[in-house]
């Protein structure tokens, strides 16, 4: 389970150095081959692939002409690469995600279970403050015994 914050920094070329507690789950549980996208361009998102392959089911249930399958799949493949994490931890966020998301210097990469969010610091200490969790929010997650 990937859980917790962790700094990371995205060098000259583009990479993001995985913060060594995140990597070693996803290189032990799913394997070295990731798939890099967002679906708004606000953040970069890292599934191990295996996990994105499940999606990709559960998305192939969906009949192929429905609008909301074709703009997810438009804006996930817009921003998505197949990538892989090489022998430092490192991958490649391509220019038009890094650009987008605002990926320079250091980020905040958040464990979400199964995958990772990648925020430019400031975008999310902002988005935090845009969107506080509220009352309505623990009560809907208290209908699923959380």
């Amino acid at each position: 389970m990937l859980r917790g914050n962790h700094t990371a920094k995205i060098d000259d070329k583009g990479r993001l150095k995985i913060p060594n507690a995140f990597c070693s789950l996803i290189e032990g549980q799913h394997g070295s081959e990731v798939f890099v996208t967002s679906l708004t361009g606000e953040y970069v998102r890292v599934y191990p692939m295996p996990v994105w392959i499940a999606l990709e089911e559960k998305l192939a249930r969906v009949p192929s002409t429905h609008p909301a399958r074709l703009r997810y799949f438009d804006r996930i493949n817009y921003y998505g690469q197949v990538a892989e994490i090489d022998s430092q931890g490192r991958v490649i966020i391509h220019a038009r995600l890094r650009d987008s998301a605002g990926m320079a210097g250091e980020v905040d990469v958040i464990g979400q279970y199964d995958y990772l969010d990648v925020w430019n610091h400031e975008r999310f200490v902002a988005r935090l403050q845009r969107e506080p969790y509220t009352e309505d929010d623990a009560r809907a997650l208290s209908e699923f015994g959380i």
